[in-house]
Parts: C-alpha cells; structure tokens; sequence
C-alpha cells in the first residue's frame, strides 16, 4: 500500500518546489522516511529554480548512476544490495538492475519502467553504447547489448575481470564518461576502453578520483574525493605519464579549489566522524565535505548564463548539492562558490541522499536521490556512527530512491527529439547544438554508425562552422570514425582557434609517426607557432613534440621552456615528451649562451632533468653530468646539478651503478658547492678501484630507505609547491614566505606542521627569534588539503630534513589521521591560536 501511493503520486501529478518565504519544513529529530511529496516540502533551493519530481519508488529503487540515451530515456543503475540494512546483508545478493525509465506522455514525468538487466550483484557502472551498454556488476567489466529492439539485454559478454575487482563499494572503479577523445573513462581507476575496429579496446591511463566523473566542454575530465570537492586534468589523458624518468607534479588530479566549506539547513549527526570535535558545528551541521561525489559540469543554455560551466558537487552526508563557478586562467582552472553560506539545493530530510547527477536533453539538472538512511558502507563503519543509525531508525526502509529534476522557474516540459531517428545531415548539425548533451549525443552517434556518407559534411563543418565547439566535436567525430585528414589537421592547426589548434596537434601524432612526410610538416608548423604560441598551444606543443625528431624537439622545447618555463605544468609537459633524452637536453641547456643568469625556474627545470638522468641509470649518462659539474668555476647550474644528483643518490637501489677507473678528480676539489653529507650521497652513485660505496643508505637526518624515498620524491614536489614562497635553499622569498631552514615550526611537532600543510596559516609568526608578517612575506599561506596524504608526507620528509634540518619523517598515516581528526576545520590557523590547540591536544592525550 505505503509504495504503491507512492507511485501514484509520482506518475499521475507533476510535483515541484521552489523558495517560498515560508522555507523547508524543519527538521525532525527521528529523520522518517517521507513520501515522495513530503520530501519536495524540505528542499531549499537558490532563487529562481524549482524542484520536480521525475520519478520516485517503485519506479525506481536505490538509484546510483543516471544516464539519458539518445531519445532522451533516462537509463538508471540500482544498486539496491548496498546497506539496505545495518548489516549490509544484500551485498552479495543479485538483487541489482539496471532500468529504463521513459516519460511517454511528455509531460515530464517518468511513467513507463523498463528493465535492461537484472539480477546484478552491486551494479556500480554504467557507459551507453549502439544498443546496449558496459555495465559493471559483481566485480567486472560486461559488454551488454538488446538484439532484438525490446530494450532488454539479450547478450552479456566479459569484456574485463579487473573492472572493481577490489571490491569495496566505496574504493572501486565505477561511473564512466564517454569523453571527446571517444575513450570511456572511470572514477577511481586506471583503466579506460574504446570501440575501434570492431573490438574493445582495454588501456591503462591515469588514476582519477573517487565516485562519479564528467567532463567540460573542451574534454578535460572533472572528478573528487570524498575530503576534497573538485578536481580536474588540465591536459589530455596519457600524456604526463609517459616518461618512466620522471614523476608529474601537475596537470593531472588538480585542485580546482581548496574550499572545503558546506552549508546544510539539518543537522548532520549521523556523519562517520561526527563525534569528533570540529566535525559538526555547534547546532550539529556539518562544516566541511566528508562525502563529496558526482560531479557534474551543467553545459546547457537552460539555465541563465552565469550557471554555464558551473560544477555542481553532490554532498550525500550533508543532504546538499553545491555550485562552484569555474574560471579559465591560462592553462589552469579555478573555481569559486558564488553564494558562501547558502548552498545551490539542501533538504532537512537526512535521508536526502544526492549521489550521482545529469543533465538532460532538456537542460534540467536531474539528481540520483539514493533516499536512504545508510550511505556509509559497513566496512568503515565507526561505532558512533552505527550508534546513530540505530538509535534513529536509519537502518530501514531500504530499497526507495527518487530522481528529482531542478528546472528554472515556470519551466515547461517539451518534446524531445530522438536522435536515433536523426539523419546524418541533422546529426552533424547537433555537432554545434548550444547544449553539450546533444553535441556529445551526436557525436557518439555517428562514430557508431561510421557511415562515410558523413565524412563530407564533417570536413565541411571543420572548416567553415562557426561554432568552434562544433568544429571541436568534428574533428573528433572524423578521429573516433578513423577518418583523420592530416591535411585538414595542418590547416586547422595553422589557422585555428587554440582549441583547434590544439585538438589537431594532438589527432597529427599518428599520421606523422607513419608519414616522414607529415611529421616535416607538422614540425614546421610547430616550430612557427611556438614563438607566437598562447600558453595552452605552447603547452599542446610541448606534449606533441615527444614524436619530433631529436633536432625538432629539442629547438622547439628550449624555446617553449625559455618563454614559458616559469609555468610548472609546461615544464612538466616537456620533461614527458624527453624520456631518455633528457642528459642530450641539458647539455644543450648548459650551452645555451641565453641561460647564464640563474632564476628559480632555471633551477627547477634544470633539477628535473637531473633527477630523471638518475632515475634512468645510464652510467655513461651519470659520469657525463658529473664531468660537466667539474668545471674550472663552478656556478648556479654546476650547483643545481650537484645537488640534484647528491638527493637522487638516496634513493637509489643499486649503489656503486657507475663504476670509473679512478677516483674523480671533482671529490679531490675543495670548493664543492655540496656539504660532506650531500658529498657522501652523491659518491654512492660511483664506484673505481679502493672504493665501493656501502649497500647502507647514507641519509639525511638519519632518514632510513623508505624514508629516503619520500626525501627525494618530496623535493620534487617541494619546488613545485612551495619553492615559489619558501626558495629552492629553504630561506624564504622576500614578500613571500618565511624561510623554512632553521625553524622550529619545521622541526617541530610533525602533527603541528601537517595542520599547516592542511589549513594554511595567516597572520604574522616568528621564526627563529624573527617575527615575519606582512608585506613581508604574504599575509595568509593558504591550504594545500586538495594534496593527497602521501604527497604532503613527503614534502614534509623532505624539507624536515633539509638545509640543516633534522627531524624523523612524517608518514602518510600521520598526515591522514591528523586530516580526519580535525575534519571541520575550513580556515587558516593563526600562529598563536594553532599553538593553543597544539596544548590541547597534548593535555587530551595525557592519561
């Protein structure tokens, strides 16, 4: 009876909500579970927006992934085994589906329900294709397809028995976005698939976020983790990665935004960590993400025009969704929440659970509500936090979920057109549709169809449209199609927009590794752009030229990096397209007539290349760099690579690698610009008659082997980060930040410094006797809490035992367990109020 008024009332009226002066319905303290009616009564959404209900139980249960296919059906992965009860005893039971939900009077609600699949055990993925889809279900990969048109899978074929083989709900691959670049693309993992051929295409790339995936208009891929709200790549997938010499610092997994601030209009008590102070605020409101997902770029003209490329977070825990504004600078991507304090759309109903989001044909933001108590998987569980469910009643009903629809006001329902009906002609119009929906919808279409009908019309839009999105999207419907015309691509290239521009350097590699004839043309191309180039065409030309010719690319990189070495993501752009030519590369730079007068840049870059000429371990490369260090008058870049070499030794695993005739004649100078014990270090790296270094590792600050490792990676990371405030010697920056050689605050309490490293810090602080404070160094150093843990461990690692330095290393675990306790915390310390808390905590912890 209780479900099925419920679906009476999701399918006979339209039900909608938007701010009236009254606002929600406050809370409860038992938290029911709400009819689908009296939940749209608890919503707060942002001005001049409403709230329908498209579609509530039984028509749909324990929603976790929403897609609309191409005639606007609205595709939904269940995942109903997952903690329907406080047990989670439906885990293993295949009692997952994936369902078809269609409106098939147009009046905006789903009224007809239609199941592809059924019988999945814990469904988690979900990437449309032809007539069917990948779909991931009891840890693997299948490739599904309906045969005969009733929209019911008809065949089910592995496709890869690695796909969430962890197992774990909350730590396993899931999501899927068909991107641009026609590769499907996952959250929480390293694997990625395309169609091509007539086979299934199954690659590694790189690892991104945590539930949930998207994409912007220019293709870069959007993602998160629970602790941090929004990440990104600022450049195509697999090209930072390809040098095995070296590890990226930037581009991809980049934080959009250290704001970690949420706002709900309940309190939030049933939250893993609520028990901790800090977590909750003191009406028991959360502070900041603990359970950020899904999010999800709103790419339509639906919305007024300041909501364009607008990211809305999903934020299950505290029954909200937040909107953050995306800025463009340059190569890099900002984003903001324009309305602190109120969030976009938030319920008093804890059973609220927003957990994946779409836009849809017609341009609504439609939301996966999960509507259910339990959204913390068993396996991390705190006591308290199981406490709550029970005392409250949240551990049942399970098996309900809603799928709720935010339109602008007064929005009416219109018919959507079904592409799968569309002419080739119209598809290729759809290229430059307004809406990113029907620009991604068409073009995955007709590479799927592959008709040559539509090469022509394709070519044509490439070269006269007058949309770049459109144009964008045609040269990746003719790559996706396998009919690439690098003549096209030149003049694109040449002519283009930077998007253009950039998108046909990338699709010119695999014709020019097949054609000398192409490559001399785009190396040409390349090497006239470079000197006009925009920082995002310079950064593509660094990327493409990894396939130039050594001559090529090594003129066009020392140009790139002479004009644009001050930006860490081209420098680490050039260092991927140099696997093992980088000691061909410095020795150019170390002849370069332009690179006499040092810079912090100059030294980064020129410390890159060292440390991946010792990563790669040619022995002939290594004694050369020490030779050209044994010059008559040793400067800045002898210096550089002295030390770069001495900090690499550490972490090597087979000392004595290099074995010379004779003692070097630099160890018998006395005017080495490296102490005794970087001195040491760097003679690991050699071996010659009378001596043979020790198999022990000869450490900084008695930093053990595994230590050592985080020593050299953090130094990588530390000129990245934070050379540009602190200096590469760790004396501070004037107008900048504090040295870091000699303080107190670095040798100090590890979980004192990580509390920096997570919050920032503002305001004047003292540093070895010496006060700083504005304008001498910045005013506030800000939060560095988008970095994962090991990350920050290992800058810490290093600039603790640096410089004179000498404190025990810092572990991943300490920097996350210091995350976690002291979650809630969203501003920068104050030196005297971090101090206070530091007392604190040391009282606490006394028996």
């Amino acid at each position: 009876m209780f479900r099925s008024a419920l679906l009476t009332c999701a399918v006979g009226v339209l039900l909608c909500f938007s701010c009236k002066e009254s606002g929600p319905l406050p809370e409860t303290t038992d938290s029911p579970a709400r009819t689908a009616e009296e939940e749209l009564k608890t919503f707060q959404i942002e001005s001049g927006f409403e709230v329908q209900l498209v579609a509530s139980e039984p028509l749909v249960e324990s929603p976790v992934i929403i897609q609309f296919d191409e005639d606007g059906r609205l595709w939904v992965v269940e995942m109903r085994g997952y903690m329907s009860d406080i047990e989670g005893s439906e885990e293993k039971q295949p009692v997952g589906s994936v369902a078809i939900l269609e409106d098939t009077d147009g009046d905006g609600l789903m009224d007809k329900r239609t199941v592809y699949l059924d019988s999945l055990i814990m469904p988690r993925a979900l990437g449309l294709f032809k007539n069917g889809a990948l779909i991931a279900e009891n840890n693997k990969l299948w490739i599904t397809q309906d045969l005969d048109g009733d929209w019911k899978a008809d065949s089910k074929i592995l496709l890869d028995s690695t796909y969430s083989a962890n197992g774990i709900p909350e730590h396993s691959d899931n999501g899927f976005v068909r991107n641009s670049d026609n590769w499907y693309y996952s959250a929480k993992s390293r694997l990625r698939y395309r169609f091509q051929d007539g086979t299934w295409i199954r690659d590694t790339t790189e690892f991104r976020g945590q539930w949930g995936i998207s994409q912007d208009d220019q293709g870069r891929l959007i993602y998160n983790y629970n602790w941090s709200q929004l990440h990104g790549d600022l450049v195509p997938a697999n090209y930072l990665s390809r040098n095995k010499n070296h590890k990226p610092s930037t581009g991809i997994d980049h934080g959009l935004t250290i704001d970690r601030k949420v706002f709900p209009i309940r309190s939030n008590p049933a939250v893993n960590r609520g028990y901790i102070p800090g977590t909750l605020d003191s009406a028991g409101r959360l502070i900041e993400f603990t359970s950020a997902c899904a999010p999800t770029v709103y790419r339509s003209q639906l919305f007024p025009k300041e909501y364009y490329g607008n990211i809305f977070v999903l934020e299950n825990a505290g029954n909200l969704v937040k909107r953050n504004v995306v800025t463009e600078k340059g190569v890099f991507l900002e984003a903001h929440d324009p309305n602190p304090g109120i969030e976009f759309f938030a319920s008093t109903d804890e059973r609220f659970r927003p957990v994946h989001a779409a836009v849809g044909p017609d341009g609504g933001f439609y939301l996966a509500d999960m509507y259910q108590g339990i959204v913390q998987h068993g396996s991390y569980m705190t006591p308290y936090l199981k406490e709550q469910t029970l005392k409250r009643g949240l551990d049942s009903p399970g098996h309900m979920g809603r799928i709720w629809r935010v339109v602008p006001k007064g929005f009416a329902s219109k018919q959507i057109p079904k592409l799968s009906q569309a002419s080739i002609q119209d598809l290729v119009r759809y290229l430059s549709h307004q809406d990113g929906w029907f620009r991604d919808m068409a073009q995955r279409l007709l590479v799927e169809k592959n008709d040559p009908n539509a090469v022509g019309p394709l070519e044509d839009l490439v070269k006269n449209g007058k949309s770049e999105l459109g144009r964008f999207h045609a040269l990746w419907t003719l790559e996706g199609m396998g009919k690439v015309n690098p003549a096209l691509l030149l003049e694109v290239s040449k002519n283009g927009d930077d998007l253009l521009k950039t998108t046909a350097l990338r699709q010119l590699e695999n014709s020019a590794v097949n054609d000398p004839g192409i490559l001399r043309r785009l190396e040409a191309v390349a090497v006239d752009l470079a000197g006009k180039a925009s920082d995002k065409v310079a950064l593509q030309l660094a990327l493409s030229s990894e396939i130039f010719s050594h001559e090529a690319k090594t003129d066009l990189l020392s140009q790139i990096i002479e004009n644009y070495g001050h930006l860490a993501l081209i420098r680490d752009a050039a260092m991927s397209s140099l696997e093992d030519e980088e000691y061909h590369f410095l020795q150019k730079l170390m002849a370069n007539k332009t690179w006499t007068e040092a810079n912090p840049d100059r030294e980064v870059f020129l410390e890159m290349l060292t440390s991946a000429i010792i990563t790669n371990s040619e022995p002939s490369e290594i004694s050369g760099l020490l030779a050209i260090s044994d010059s008559k008058e040793m400067g800045w870049k002898e210096s550089v690579i002295l030390a770069g070499m001495a900090i690499q030794a550490g972490d090597i695993d087979k000392p004595g690698l290099v074995v010379l005739q004779s003692e070097p004649s630099i160890f018998k100078r006395n005017d080495l610009p490296i102490d005794q014990n970087r001195t040491a270090m760097l003679k690991r790296l050699f071996s010659w008659p009378g001596y043979q270094p020790s198999a022990k590792v000869i450490s900084t600050g008695n930093l053990d082997e595994k230590a050592m490792k985080q020593f050299a990676d953090g130094r990588q990371k530390y000129l990245v980060s934070c050379a540009g405030c602190h200096g590469n010697n760790g004396k501070g920056a004037a107008r900048m930040g504090p040295p870091l050689a000699g303080s107190e605050w670095v040798v100090g309490d590890e979980v004192r410094l990580s509390l920096i490293m997570l919050h920032g810090l503002e305001g004047p602080i003292e540093v070895a006797g010496k006060k700083y404070d504005a304008p001498e160094i910045l005013p506030v150093m800000p939060s560095h809490s988008t970095m994962d843990d090991a990350v920050i461990a290992s800058i810490l690692t290093y600039i603790r035992n640096e410089w004179g330095n000498e404190a025990p290393p810092v572990t991943g675990r300490t920097v996350g367990s210091t995350r976690h306790l002291n979650q809630g915390r969203v501003y920068p310390w104050s030196a005297a109020e971090l101090n206070k808390h530091m007392e604190a905590l040391i009282a606490n912890s006394k028996p």
